[in-house]
């Protein structure tokens, strides 16, 4: 194939966008476009694609979720976490948003020559713990080593398996007319923890990432008998991005409520002084339930009675309106339209 014949097929419009840009990667809309027009065009066949986090498969009757992801943060280090334990963590959210409890963990390790090997060992020692935490296992892996100077220190790549109980359907396209959204906590720590780590950035008190493993909070919701409907964790591109995608794909009207949507005050400060909505901002420990309205009440009970929930809450519905959009009803009592970064917000945040 020829370049021109590479540029008159390539959904990407290559006279836009003739290099990859670090927005392509940040959860907004061209990572959205990136996927759609081209992975999942190309990959998926004659199959619908279910944007989910992960895949539910079919393998001789039974229903394993596999998922995979990639770790690039920089800092290695931040308060909350490293790069070893969002790495897992991250993982296991993912297959805990298919509905599944997470089981097997694969992990890949891209080394910088140079890397110190403390600093392996330190992240090594703090994927273990998270992976007891969550209580998964790491049972397979590879290495490889680049050139000082190509590698950042060190990448991750992790895929994981889990299992999907008999009778759940955890899925965007389940969403309807009428359901609630549950928010499981405050937003936007992990990516402001990520920004003052890599830029040295004080403030009056130490904001923390909230990397968490969300398996356990699932579980607590699916074995109470709430009829979840969807779930996705909030994180490249915040909870803005994340709802965005759900009413995309399941052609609803999404309206959320700003003055429930809980936001701490330091990183609602930190989000003024840097200039960022907090709604878009990274977390790597938050989720988003859809559930039936007269579910509502009872899945916030549940998520509550789990620390990493302690503050879940209702903050929007599903509502009749435009398909395919958000808006939010705001402190003042009007309404505008919630839609997704076009651009990068804050790269190598996960």
């Amino acid at each position: 194939m020829t370049p021109d014949d590479f540029a008159s097929v390539c959904p990407i419009p290559l006279s836009d966008y003739p290099r990859v840009l670090l927005a392509h990667g940040g959860g907004g809309r061209l990572m959205q476009r990136l996927i759609d027009r081209m992975f999942v065009e190309t990959f998926s066949g004659a199959e619908p694609a279910d944007r989910h986090d992960g895949a539910i498969l079919d393998l001789d009757g039974g229903r394993p979720a596999f998922t995979t992801d990639s770790y690039v943060v920089k800092p290695l280090f931040f308060p909350g976490g490293d790069i070893g334990s969002l790495a897992v963590n991250g993982t296991v959210n993912d297959l805990a948003m298919c509905g599944a409890k997470p089981r097997y963990l694969g992990v890949g390790f891209i080394l910088e020559e140079g890397l110190p090997m403390g600093t392996l060992w330190r992240i090594v020692r703090s994927m273990r713990q998270a992976a007891d935490a969550a209580g998964v296992r790491i049972v397979t892996g590879d290495t490889k080593v680049v050139d000082q100077g190509k590698g950042d220190g060190v990448f991750i790549n992790t895929s994981g398996v889990g299992v999907v109980r008999a009778g759940v359907s955890v899925s965007p396209r389940n969403v309807r007319q009428g359901d609630a959204v549950i928010l499981s906590g405050d937003i936007g720590r992990h990516g402001i923890a990520i920004m003052a780590a890599r830029e040295g950035l004080e403030f009056e008190t130490e904001i923390a990432s909230d990397c968490a493993p969300l398996a356990e909070p699932v579980a607590r919701l699916l074995d109470a008998g709430v009829a979840v409907r969807c779930l996705r964790d909030l994180t490249r591109g915040g909870m803005a991005s994340a709802v965005i995608e759900i009413a995309e794909a399941a052609s609803v009207h999404i309206r959320l409520r700003e003055d429930a949507i809980s936001v701490r005050e330091d990183v609602r400060g930190a989000c003024e002084i840097l200039g960022f909505d907090p709604l878009y901002v990274a977390n790597e420990g938050r989720f988003v339930a859809f559930v039936p309205q007269d579910a509502a009440e009872r899945a916030v009970e549940v998520l509550r009675a789990d620390p990493v929930c302690r503050d879940a809450h209702q903050v929007g519905s599903v509502v009749a309106g435009r398909s395919g959009e958000v808006t939010m009803t705001t402190r003042l009592g009007t309404s505008r339209a919630v839609d997704m970064l076009s651009g990068e917000q804050l790269p190598r945040i996960c």
